[in-house]
Formats: structure tokens, C-alpha cells, sequence
């Protein structure tokens, strides 16, 4: 049977998603809802030391408990690998290596695992074992200044230099030279970690909540030394991730006790586990100098960024590189360094590197801008470069100019009295703010296959992950395009390693990858269908793999970028700032869908005002222990603190990509708290240096003196000051 294909055009139309019905009545099932038969719980057991050795488990009295059926732990649970290749090449986090040995290198390490009929009968056995701890002295407090940080490459290299640093800087008129510091922050996705793993025909079947379906089996694989295609993951609802849900010790401790008791287990993680079992962004102490003639174009743009990793673990956030695309100059230095601790290990959080990278980098742009005497807008423009400032390849599609320019149309930039502590409401000292984004666009290698059915309908199916972005929806009107059908003809099938591999949801890649996967086996079937090809009971089905296409691209600087812009209302007595209204502009490529882009990007913005004003995790370092670990303690931004936000996009399709996708999902938060910071400083004349900004710290102005002064020296810290003498104006609190 044939079937005709006539001309559709699907991209760019809003569509609300297609799983959205199931999730609002219940219909769509997450890991932790799946019924299974036989179906026994597991609990984790953390370490209440943050450095020292187990001395001994007393697990007689917790297995004599009501449905108890195991405990896991370093005596007797299985062996597993722990030194194989993981995501990107990297090694997997030591934490995967559950119950492996008596060391314990931080606060909330998983000690033992307690399997039970019931959740509730295993927490309350998890939460009756006794561990016996040898305590050893642990350092978990993190400075800026220390002699112990060094260099680390990540996913980008360490250090990236050209010019000389110092030579330009004593050829500069004006110089900003200042320490800006990001807290310890957590991504908490609604729904928990959580894991099933069972054995079937010989065969390992794991439930799972992740970003990536065909990436966690194959790490699975790994570390249980398990033949490849032995193991099955699947993940088709997934309830935020935002980089925390790859491989993580559940999963281990899942396929642990299921292989020892030869029945499904599901292992959940708790909100307050996850605080330090599901990775968290590092603080930084980055350190910004700048270098300008008096019209403000730039001579050097140093930037360097110290973070934290785990003793067992490297791991860097790569807050520096945001300089490597936004700006030249003729010295340009971003540089990249650790601090070992004995913390959990950082991982990937959402726009990881840039969200705090931008906050150090756009403010120090913004001190420069006062100190040339420019609006900040015009600085930025002024040093856009023709080519990668560092790389020297020419970029993929750069619209930065048009999201400044459109952007300041729309918020009224033109109006802006740049004088600080001059508009009022009130009580409410009034200030706006702007700051640049970027976030790398990139597409991984990824296989897909595409059915066509008797009936005219067709079936896409890709191991991708919709982690709430409406990445299902994205696919389908993609795969709907190539094909030249109604969306509503195809059905997207995701979250299944069987499918083949792919490329998970991270990075902003998820959906160029996919599509650069989807597209050319769909415009295949639909040349076959076109000659006339049958179509047999099974469906006929054409596959694709993207590895050759995407090693032909030219090599070039691939980015998405945007301008965010900020209204802020300062209330002096109490220090209590609102952020009044936000725009966002950018340029992230051809929007596939526009109602669920814009969802995202919103979003994002959101993260970042929460990032601006809220977000900041502390350890106590008596104890090693997290401060608040939970949702109550940890505070995050409310509906209360989120009035008008809008955001909006140019026309930015990137070249040589199949669709033009860029990727949206990361960028909405880079910039906006530097944006949110920016504008502060306006409404009061003080900046801060220091992210969340809290009341405390706009009463205190973060200075020796306090208040509102704006020309003291902040917080004492050396390298903290901002060198004004050559501009004739007083460093900023």
C-alpha cells in the first residue's frame, strides 16, 4: 500500500505538548508509580561524619525488623567497577561505587542500603542501623584564597591566553580589577531520583528517572561488567533534571540488591539525600580585570574562576569561559582552577560554568562602563568581535547586536536616567539593569528510526529524554516537518535504550541532536513512500545515525546569545529587593515551538532571579554537614518574587544545522543575575560583589562602613577592590 505525503509545515507553530493531558489527570506514570509484582524497597544509608572510615555495622538487630529482606554494605554487597569511561570520556563520580570499602571523604557518603517489603518499613530500618564511625579532621570551607587550588582542564580546556596581561593593563586608562563570589547552589527536581531494577530471561530491566536513557545503561553495563545489550533502561517520564540525573548511587545500589535477591527493587532517594547524593554547582571566587582605552574598548579581559571538587573526584565549573566568545581583546586570559575538599562532588547544573561565570563577568562590564562613562549597552557593542576571540574560527550565526538593540527598544532603555539613586517610588529606590548571554550550541552524534504505517500514521523513536522541556512535542513536530505530515500523524516513543543510542538531555543539545538523527530518516521514508514503496503489516521502517554528518561540519564558534534586562525596587530600610520586570532577548536558533520555547526561557530567567536574591546552600565547618539540607531551609524563588517576565527571540537559524536549532534550554539563566546585580547597583548606588544579595547585605551595603555609602571598599577581602584611580572615580562597596 502507498500513501501520499502532502506538504506540511509544522516548525515554528505553538503546539501545547503532547503527553500534557496525561500529566495534568495522573495518566503519566513516573518511576516511583510503576506497579510491579514482588516489588521490594530500598532505603540508603548515609554517613553522619564527613571524613574518617567505618568501624563497624551492627545490622543483626535492622534485619530482625518487620519486612526487612537485606542490608547492603561494604561486607557483603557485590563488587563494582568503578575506572570505566562515563559521559564525555570522563570517569564516573566514586560515589556509583556504593558499599565498596570502609572510607568515608564526605558528609552524606552512602554507607549501606536496607531492602525492605514496603518504603516505610525500610526507612525505619535505614533509620535504626547503627554504624560505628573512626572520625578523622576534614576541611570543607572554602575560600578564594589558597595556595592548594591548581589548574584543571574539564569540558573545555583549564586555561585559554593570548597577549600580554599585564603589559596592556599598564597601557590601559581605565581598570577594573575586582572579586565577585557565587554561593554553593542545588538543583532539586520535582520529582526524586529514583530507580527499579529487575531481572528478566537473564536480562537487567531498570526503571529509571534520568536524561538519558541509552547513556545509563551503557554505564550500567560498565560497571557491572554486564555484555552490552544485556541491560534496558527506560525513562519515559521524567520530572526535571536540569543535570543531576545521570548514573547516581541508586541506581548502583538498585541493581545491587535486585541481582542479590533475584526480584525488583526500587530505590528513592529522599529530598534531603539529594542534597548531597545528586551533585550541586560549586561556589566560585572569580576574579575579574579589565583593561580599557577612555572610549572603553577593551586592551584586556582576564578572568579567573576558583571552584571546589570532592577528594575522591575532580570536577571544575568552567566559570570563565563565557569571556571566550563574548568580548576581544588584544591581552584575553580566562583561566580555571580547584580547590580538594571533603565535600560531594559538583556536578553539571543548569548553564553550568556560564550562570555564574556571567554574574563576575557582566558586572565587572558594567564598572567599566561607569568608569568610561558609557551607557552599558554601548560598551558591550563596542567590543563585539569579528571572529573568536581566542579560536580565531568565525562564528555559526552571532546576533548579539539585535538582542541589545531589539531588547532596549522594548524595555525602554532610552529613558534610563543612568545616574544611581534617582528614581523613586515611594519608599523603593528604582534601578534597571542589562547584561550579555551565551551558552555554547553543539549537537552529539545520535541514532533514530522512523516507521510508516498502513493507516497513514508514523512512529519516531529515539532514546531522548523529556526532562519537562517538551522535548516529545519538539521531536514530533520536527520528525511531522521532514515528513511533510500533520504533527498530529506521528507518534514520538522516547526514554528507551533499546531504541539505540543517543545523546541525552543536557548541554542545550538535546533536541539539535535528535533532530540531526530524526530528519534525514524521515525525509528518506518520505522519498520511499514518494516512488511508491509498500508498506508491509509490520510498518516500514528507516533508520539513521548522525556521526558522519556531524564530523563533516566546518569548524566554527557555535553559539546561542542574548540580552537580559532588569527592573529592580529597593526598599532602604529593610533591604528588600524586587525585581519589578525582566526582559529577555536572544538569539538561540530557529524555535521549533514557540509556546514551550518560551516556557523554557522564562524559566530559566527565573532560576536566575532566584540565583540573584535567593540561592545560597552553607556548610557547617565544625561538622561538615549542609546547613538547611531540604527545601525549607534551601530558599529559592516563590510566585511572591516573580512579577512580569517576558521573553523573546530574534531571527537566528544556525547555519549548516538540518533545522537551524541552537538550543534554548540553558541560556535563560545566564546573565539574568548579573542583570538583577546591575540593577541594584543603579537603584542604590552600591554593588555587590557577592551573590545571593540578601537584605542583610543591601542594609550592610557589603562594606566596613555599611549603608548605602557606595564608596568603601568591600568586605576587606584582598583583591576585592576596584582600581579607579586612572578614571578619577572612588571604588564602588
Amino acid at each position: 500500500m502507498t500513501t501520499t505525503v502532502p506538504a506540511v509545515t509544522a516548525l515554528g507553530t505553538a503546539r501545547t505538548r503532547v503527553e500534557g493531558r496525561e500529566k495534568i489527570t495522573g495518566a503519566a506514570r513516573y518511576t516511583g508509580d510503576i506497579p510491579l509484582t514482588s516489588l521490594a524497597h530500598g532505603s540508603l544509608v548515609l554517613s553522619t561524619i564527613t571524613r574518617g572510615r567505618i568501624r563497624a555495622i551492627d545490622d543483626a538487630a535492622v534485619r530482625a525488623m518487620p519486612g526487612v529482606v537485606a542490608v547492603l554494605h561494604h561486607l557483603n554487597a557485590p563488587r563494582v567497577r568503578g575506572d570505566y569511561p562515563s559521559i564525555m570520556g570522563m570517569a564516573p563520580d566514586p560515589t556509583v561505587r556504593a558499599f565498596q570499602d570502609d572510607r568515608v571523604p564526605h558528609w552524606g557518603w552512602p554507607v549501606a542500603l536496607v531492602v525492605a517489603e514496603t518504603p516505610e518499613q525500610a526507612r525505619a530500618a535505614a533509620d535504626a542501623l547503627v554504624v560505628e564511625y573512626e572520625a578523622e579532621p576534614h576541611d570543607t570551607d572554602f575560600p578564594g584564597e589558597r595556595t592548594d587550588a591548581y589548574s584543571l582542564d574539564g569540558v573545555v580546556p583549564a586555561t585559554l591566553a593570548k597577549g600580554d596581561e599585564e603589559a596592556e593593563l599598564a597601557a590601559s586608562a581605565v581598570v577594573v580589577d575586582a572579586s565577585y563570589t557565587t554561593p554553593e547552589e542545588h538543583h532539586n527536581p520535582m520529582e526524586p531520583h529514583a530507580a527499579t531494577a529487575s531481572w528478566q530471561d537473564g536480562r537487567l530491566e531498570v526503571l529509571d528517572s534520568n536524561q538519558g536513557a541509552s547513556w545509563t545503561a551503557e554505564d550500567l553495563a560498565k560497571a557491572f561488567e554486564l555484555e552490552p545489550g544485556t541491560v534496558r533502561v527506560r525513562s519515559e517520564h521524567v520530572g526535571g533534571g536540569f543535570g543531576s540525573k545521570t548514573v547516581r548511587v541508586h541506581q548502583i545500589a538498585a541493581v545491587m540488591a535486585a541481582t542479590e535477591l533475584r526480584r525488583p527493587v526500587r530505590v528513592a532517594m529522599t529530598r534531603r539525600q539529594m542534597f548531597s547524593l545528586a551533585g550541586y554547582r560549586s561556589p566560585t571566587d572569580q576574579r575579574v580585570r579589565l583593561g580599557a582605552d577612555p572610549d572603553g574598548r577593551l586592551r584586556v579581559l582576564s578572568h579567573g574562576s576558583v571552584s571546589q571538587t570532592s577528594s575522591v573526584y575532580e570536577f571544575v565549573e568552567p566559570a570563565a569561559a563565557a569571556g571566550r566568545v563574548l568580548y576581544d581583546a588584544a591581552a584575553h586570559r580566562t583561566s580555571a582552577q580547584v580547590v580538594r575538599l571533603d565535600v560531594p562532588t559538583p556536578t553539571s547544573m543548569r548553564a553550568p560554568g556560564m550562570a555564574p561565570g556571567s554574574f563576575a563577568l557582566e558586572s565587572a562590564l558594567d564598572e567599566l562602563a561607569e568608569r568610561c562613562g558609557l551607557d552599558p549597552i554601548e560598551l558591550r557593542l563596542r567590543n563585539e568581535p569579528s571572529a573568536g576571540p581566542l579560536s580565531g574560527l568565525p562564528f555559526a550565526g552571532r546576533n548579539l547586536r539585535a538582542c541589545f538593540e531589539e531588547g532596549a527598544r522594548r524595555f525602554g532603555w532610552a529613558e534610563r536616567d543612568p545616574r544611581p539613586r534617582v528614581r523613586r517610588d515611594g519608599r523603593w529606590l528604582l534601578g534597571t539593569g542589562t547584561a550579555a548571554a551565551t551558552f555554547h550550541a553543539f549537537a552529539v552524534p545520535s541514532t533514530a528510526a522512523v516507521t510508516a504505517w498502513a493507516d497513514g500514521t508514523f512512529t519516531v523513536r529515539i532514546a531522548a529524554a523529556d526532562i519537562g522541556t517538551g522535548a516529545r512535542t519538539a521531536l514530533q513536530i520536527v520528525a511531522a516537518d521532514a515528513l511533510r505530515v500533520a504533527p498530529e500523524r506521528v507518534r514520538v516513543r522516547i526514554g528507551d535504550s533499546e531504541f539505540g543510542p543517543a545523546w541525552l538531555a543536557g548541554g542545550s543539545a538535546g533536541t539539535s541532536s535528535w533532530a540531526w538523527a530524526i530528519t534525514p530518516a524521515a525525509g528518506e521514508l518520505r522519498e520511499r513512500l514518494a516512488l511508491g514503496a509498500d508498506i508491509p503489516a509490520d510498518g516500514l521502517t528507516v533508520r539513521s545515525d548522525s556521526t558522519t554528518a556531524l564530523a563533516g561540519q566546518e569548524p566554527a564558534e557555535r553559539h546561542s546569545y542574548g540580552a537580559q534586562f532588569a527592573e529592580v525596587a529597593v526598599d532602604p530600610g529593610t533591604g528588600e529587593v524586587r525585581v519589578r520586570r525582566m526582559l529577555g532577548m536572544f538569539a538561540a536558533g530557529r524555535i521549533v515551538n514557540p509556546l514551550t520555547a518560551r516556557n523554557q526561557l522564562v524559566g530559566g530567567m527565573v532560576w536566575g532571579l532566584s540565583m540573584a536574591l535567593h540561592e545560597e546552600a552553607a556548610r557547617d565547618g565544625r561538622s561538615g554537614s549542609l546547613v538547611g539540607a531540604d527545601l525549607a531551609g534551601y530558599h529559592v524563588a516563590s510566585h511572591a518574587d516573580v512579577a512580569h517576565i517576558e521573553a523573546d527571540w530574534v531571527d537566528d537559524p544556525m547555519p549548516g544545522d538540518p533545522i537551524g536549532i541552537k538550543g534554548v534550554g540553558e541560556i535563560g539563566v545566564v546573565g539574568a543575575a548579573a542583570a538583577i546585580a546591575n540593577a541594584v547597583r543603579h537603584a542604590t548606588g552600591v554593588r555587590h560583589r557577592r551573590l545571593p544579595i540578601r537584605p542583610d547585605r543591601v542594609l550592610c551595603g557589603e562594606s566596613p562602613g555599611g549603608g548605602f555609602s557606595g564608596d568603601s571598599v568591600d568586605g576587606g577581602r584582598s583583591g576585592e577592590s576596584v582600581d579607579g584611580g586612572r578614571s578619577g572615580e572612588s571604588p564602588d562597596a
